[in-house]
C-alpha cells in the first residue's frame, strides 16, 4: 500500500503576508499585469491553459503556492492551543453524496446562526456556483482580486483548472471572517487540492468504484484515497454503512477518531418521520430531509455526527437541525419538476448512484413510461449503469456534451445496443434509441414523444443536467396540452 505523504508539511506553514501579495503584484512588468484577465470567464480561460492535462495529482504544487499566498484557513495541526480565532473546517470526501452532505451541514449551521462557506465541484451552468457564502452564490467580482493574488503567488508553477480555482475560492473563503468552512473534495482525497488545509472534522461518504485510472482498481484502493484527509487526533466521520477496511486501517495508522455508521452513528425512521442518534445526542420525530432520495438519510446522518463531533465549537439546536434539513436545497440531486410530464433531474454518473436513482424512480409511484436523457463521461461504466437503469427505461435520448472527455451519443447508443444484445433475456423492455447534438434537443425530443403523465429523466453527468438548466428551471407541457386559440 502506498505511503501517504506529509499533509501537515503542505499545511499552511511559512505564511506571506498580505502586502508581499500587493508587492509582488506591483512588481510585475506593466505589460504583464496589461496581459491578466478583467473578467471572470478571462480568468477561467487562463486557467484553463496553464498545464498540459487536466488531471495532476499531488500536493507539491498547490501545497508551494498556497504557503506563498499568505493566507490560513482552519487550525493547522499542534495550533489547537495557540488562542487564534479560525473557522471549523469540515472537509468531504466521498463517491457519491458529498453535495448533499455539504449542503446538509451548510443548512443546518446556517439555521443555529453561524456565517458558513461552502467550496463544491463541479458546478452546473455557472463558475459561481462552486462557492456559496452564507447560502448565497459568490460574485464574479468578489472572486477577481484572488485570482490575481493566486496569479502572483504561482510564479511559475503550473496548475491544473481544477488548483488554481481551488485556491482562488479557498482563499476568499479565508478572509471573510467565517465560523464554519465546508469543503468538498474533487476527486479522491489523499492528493486532492483542498487537502493541503487540515481538516477539523473530515466526512467519508459511500465508497465506490470510480475515478478508477487515479484512485486504484477496487474499493479498498479508493478507500484509502479517501482516507487521506484524516487527521490524527481530529474525527472522521463515515457514513457508508459498509466501508472499505482500508478506512478503519488508515484513521488507525493516523490515530483520528473514527465515528463508523452502525457504530457511532444510526438512523431509524418510518414513512412519517425519523430518528438519529450518536454517541452522546439524540434527535426524534424529525421530517424527513427536503433533499430526497431513501439515501439522503445516510448523507443526514454523517452530517449530524460530523456536528455532534465539533458541537463545544460549533453548538446546534434540535430546532436548528429540523429547519436547516427541512429547508436544505442543492439541484441536480433526485430533483423532481412538476409538470406534464414529470421531469427528474439526477447528477448519477457511476453504477452505484445510478442504483440510487433506480431505487428511487422505483418508489415514485406508477408513470405509464419512462423517457431517459443520457449524456455521460467516455470514461465511466456505462454498462453498469445501464445494469440498474434499463429494466425502468421505454426510451433512450443519448446526447453529445460540450466536453472532450463525453462519450458520443453514438458511443452512448452502441453501448445499449450492446447491453440488449448481451441481456436478451433480461426483464428491460425492448426500449427506443436515439440519438441527439445537446442535452436540450434530446430534452425536447423526449418531451414531443410523451404522454402528460409519464416522465422524463435527465441523468448522466453534471455536464447532461447543466444542459437543460443554463435558461433556467424547464416548465414541462406535453405538446397536446398546449391548445390553439379557439376560432373567432
Amino acid at each position: 500500500m502506498r505511503a501517504a505523504p506529509d499533509a501537515a508539511r503542505f499545511a499552511l506553514g511559512f505564511h506571506l503576508t498580505e502586502s508581499f501579495l500587493e508587492i509582488a503584484i506591483m512588481s510585475q512588468s506593466s505589460s504583464a499585469l496589461d496581459a491578466l484577465p478583467g473578467t471572470l470567464d478571462g480568468w477561467l480561460a487562463r486557467c484553463e491553459r496553464l498545464h498540459p492535462v487536466a488531471i495532476d495529482m499531488g500536493l507539491d504544487r498547490v501545497g508551494q503556492v498556497w504557503r506563498r499566498a499568505g493566507v490560513t484557513l482552519g487550525t493547522p495541526l499542534g495550533q489547537e492551543d495557540d488562542g487564534r480565532e479560525a473557522p471549523v473546517v469540515f472537509t468531504v470526501a466521498g463517491t457519491n453524496g458529498k453535495g448533499s452532505t455539504c449542503a446538509m451541514l451548510e443548512g443546518i449551521l446556517m439555521s443555529s446562526g453561524f456565517k458558513v462557506g461552502v467550496y463544491g465541484s463541479p458546478h452546473l451552468v455557472r463558475f459561481e456556483e462552486r462557492c456559496r457564502v452564507n447560502g448565497e452564490l459568490v460574485t464574479a467580482e468578489a472572486l477577481l482580486p484572488h485570482f490575481a493574488a493566486i496569479e502572483a503567488a504561482r510564479g511559475e508553477v503550473a496548475l491544473t483548472y481544477f488548483e488554481f480555482t481551488t485556491l482562488v475560492i479557498m482563499r476568499l473563503l479565508a478572509t471573510l471572517g467565517l465560523d464554519a468552512v465546508i469543503l468538498e473534495v474533487g476527486l479522491g482525497g489523499r492528493l486532492d487540492a483542498v487537502n493541503i488545509v487540515d481538516t477539523d472534522c473530515a466526512i467519508v461518504t459511500s465508497i465506490d468504484l470510480d475515478h478508477m485510472d487515479f484512485l486504484g482498481p477496487d474499493r479498498e484502493s479508493i478507500g484509502f484515497e479517501k482516507a487521506g484527509v484524516m487527521r490524527a487526533g481530529r474525527p472522521v466521520v463515515v457514513s457508508d454503512p459498509q466501508p472499505p477496511a482500508s478506512i478503519a486501517a488508515h484513521a488507525e495508522k493516523v490515530g483520528a477518531d473514527l465515528w463508523l455508521f452502525g457504530r457511532d452513528h444510526n438512523y431509524a425512521g418510518d414513512r412519517q418521520q425519523w430518528s438519529w442518534a450518536g454517541r452522546n445526542k439524540r434527535f426524534n420525530s424529525m421530517a424527513y430531509p427536503a433533499l430526497r432520495g431513501a439515501n439522503q438519510l445516510l448523507n443526514a446522518s454523517g452530517a449530524l455526527a460530523a456536528l455532534e463531533a465539533v458541537r463545544n465549537r460549533l453548538p446546534v439546536s434540535a430546532q436548528a437541525v429540523r429547519t436547516g434539513l427541512a429547508t436544505v436545497e442543492l439541484p441536480g440531486r433526485f430533483q423532481i419538476i412538476p409538470g406534464q410530464p414529470t421531469l427528474i433531474l439526477d447528477v448519477a454518473h457511476n453504477p452505484h448512484a445510478a442504483a440510487t436513482l433506480a431505487a428511487n424512480l422505483d418508489q415514485m409511484g406508477f408513470f405509464p413510461r419512462t423517457h431517459v436523457v443520457w449524456g455521460a463521461m467516455a470514461d465511466k461504466d456505462a454498462d453498469g449503469m445501464l445494469a440498474k437503469l434499463r429494466p425502468l427505461v421505454d426510451a433512450w435520448y443519448c446526447c453529445d456534451l460540450p466536453t472532450p472527455r463525453a462519450a458520443t451519443a453514438a458511443s452512448l447508443k452502441g453501448s445499449i445496443e450492446a447491453h440488449m444484445a448481451a441481456h436478451p433475456s433480461a426483464t428491460a423492455p425492448k426500449a427506443t434509441l436515439s440519438t441527439h447534438a445537446d442535452p436540450m434537443a434530446a430534452l425536447h425530443a423526449a418531451l414531443a414523444a410523451a404522454d402528460p403523465t409519464d416522465r422524463i429523466v435527465v441523468f448522466g453527468s453534471f455536464y447532461t443536467v447543466g444542459g437543460v438548466l443554463h435558461e433556467g428551471l424547464p416548465k414541462l407541457n406535453a405538446p397536446h396540452l398546449q391548445t390553439s386559440p379557439a376560432a373567432p
